[in-house]
């Protein structure tokens, strides 16, 4: 069984975005980049450009899966809440599109990724580069993580314990 899934790292500046096809334990990437905005717009107009430029990729790759990282923050608060309104910006364009949302911890990406919840992220960078047959480690960094949350999503959320845990709350 064939499936797209686009994966996102959020933010508000720079979001890591990486679009993979699954199928039977085979990877395949389809493209990645990052959706940036500048500081010199307003934040609302920050979200606006998130919001258009994610219904673009959602129609341009027609997802099966949109998995997102969940967000924790642990010192700033203000950089939490903005990234928290972008977030929310990026699930409404996939809820919009009726794109299926799944998110998952940075301990659940590193756990499916490296088989390792402690790996550091240079690990998991380069196990994400191995795993999809790419020549180097994709840059930025939001981008590499980006990937490795919809590897993630394959790893798990397609035919893994996500799954069945959806089976038992019918």
């Amino acid at each position: 069984m064939n499936v797209n899934i686009l994966g996102i790292d959020p933010g508000y500046a720079l979001i890591g975005y990486g679009v993979i096809s699954y199928d039977l334990g085979k990877f395949k990437t389809i493209n990645f980049g990052a959706i940036t905005t500048t500081p010199d717009l307003s934040f609302s107009k920050r979200l606006e450009v998130i919001y258009r430029d994610m219904n673009q990729l959602i129609n341009e790759f027609k997802p099966d899966a949109l998995s997102i990282e969940k967000l924790y923050f642990n010192t700033n608060t203000t950089t939490a809440i903005d990234v928290a309104q972008a977030r929310g910006v990026i699930v409404l364009a996939a809820q919009m599109n009726s794109v299926p949302i799944y998110e998952y911890t940075p301990l659940q990406v590193k756990t499916a990724v490296t088989g390792f919840g402690r790996a550091e992220k240079h690990q998991v960078m380069e196990m994400t580069r191995s795993l999809l047959g790419l020549n180097k480690v994709p840059k930025p960094d939001d981008t590499a993580d980006a990937l490795a949350i919809a590897i993630c999503h394959a790893n798990t959320g397609i035919g893994g314990y996500a799954k069945i845990i959806r089976e038992v709350k019918k």
